[in-house]
């Protein structure tokens, strides 16, 4: 896939020159949201400029949200994150990064836009794969990420935990079981969701990917929709992609106020429907109208319905030892 311009040659060519702290972002995203915030910063530097009069510069980092959020308490300046875990905003808050009501600075609790688990197959659906059924037979190769390094591959897991409960009607035994199989039947783990999708797609290892709606979407674009089909599962899991100001570090920088203009501009039209141009669905009704016949419908169950929240989930999946160690274990 296309990959993020140069910082420097992006700003040259719209004119703008150096900039103080408090006309510079720094924006930790996750892994496969590169091309997402290309779109978003050509678009808001201009629109900023206008606004107000100056040049601001956007920097970007890309990784795993766990792993970025690790690098902003050992010493990574971002101002802003864009993640896709919700724990991973929460661990900066227990390391007074970031304050504890950090929701309630942006609407739809932070989530600016959201997402899914989705599957991409080759072209034919070869293997005729239609849900998460499919995923556990023999002949099938599916490729995901690590869930210890990922968040994408965490919404993936608790997404096919999810459809196993009401597959199995909630016995544990046989739950554990099927998610168990599924990992036996991915060849290799990557460490996050871009790496897989190379995997998958220049690699050509594997039958299935699952990834974020949002990448597969961008991945037909790019590489053409006569070799790759989407297929939407019949469940699948809301991922809500958070957003958060880094108290601590805009402080040091004094760019608070850069900060929200940035995050904010993710809510407006414009910002709506570049994130929608990129496969995120969004809450904007007036421009999600625009772009309804390209979303599917899937029914979508939450972390708390289902799991009881992401402390829970923390606790009981996550944790050292907890379901995901013991099915590792397992393989």
């Amino acid at each position: 896939m296309k990959r993020l311009l140069l910082i420097g040659a992006a700003l040259a060519a719209l004119g703008i020159g150096p900039a103080n702290a408090q006309d510079k972002l720094l924006n930790a995203s996750y892994d496969v949201a590169r091309e997402l915030f290309e779109d978003v910063n050509a678009a808001f530097i201009p629109k900023y400029k206008a606004d107000t009069g100056k040049d601001v510069t956007i920097d970007q980092s890309h990784a795993g949200t766990s792993k970025q959020a690790r690098a902003i308490v050992e010493g990574l300046e971002a101002d802003v994150v864009t993640f896709n875990q919700v724990t991973d905003i929460d661990f900066l808050v227990k390391n007074g990064f970031v304050s504890d009501d950090w929701q309630k600075d942006f609407a739809n609790n932070a989530s600016p836009f959201y997402s899914l688990p989705s599957f991409l197959v080759r072209a034919g659906n070869p293997k005729g794969v239609k849900d998460w059924g499919d995923l556990v037979r023999d002949d099938v190769k599916v490729i995901f990420p690590n869930p210890k390094t990922s968040g994408n591959a965490r919404y993936t897991y608790l997404a096919a935990t999810a459809y196993a409960r009401e597959a199995f009607k909630g016995d544990e035994e046989k739950v554990k079981a099927f998610v168990t199989k599924l990992f036996d039947n991915v060849p290799v783990f990557d460490t996050g969701g871009r790496a897989a999708t190379t995997t998958f797609v220049e690699r050509e290892i594997g039958d299935v990917l699952i990834t974020f709606e949002s990448e597969t979407t961008g991945i037909r674009k790019e590489f053409g929709e006569d070799k790759f089909e989407q297929v939407a599962p019949s469940v699948s899991l809301l991922a809500e992609f958070p957003v958060a100001i880094v108290d601590k570090v805009v402080d040091k920088h004094g760019s608070r106020d850069l900060a929200k203009a940035y995050l904010d501009f993710l809510y407006t039209p414009e910002g709506q429907k570049i994130s929608a141009e990129n496969g995120n669905r969004i809450h904007d009704e007036a421009v999600a109208a625009e772009f309804k016949d390209k979303f599917p419908q899937v029914r979508l169950v939450t972390v708390e319905d289902v799991f009881g929240g992401w402390d829970k989930v923390q606790q009981e999946h996550f944790a050292s030892g907890a379901l995901l160690d013991q099915i590792y274990g397992e393989r």
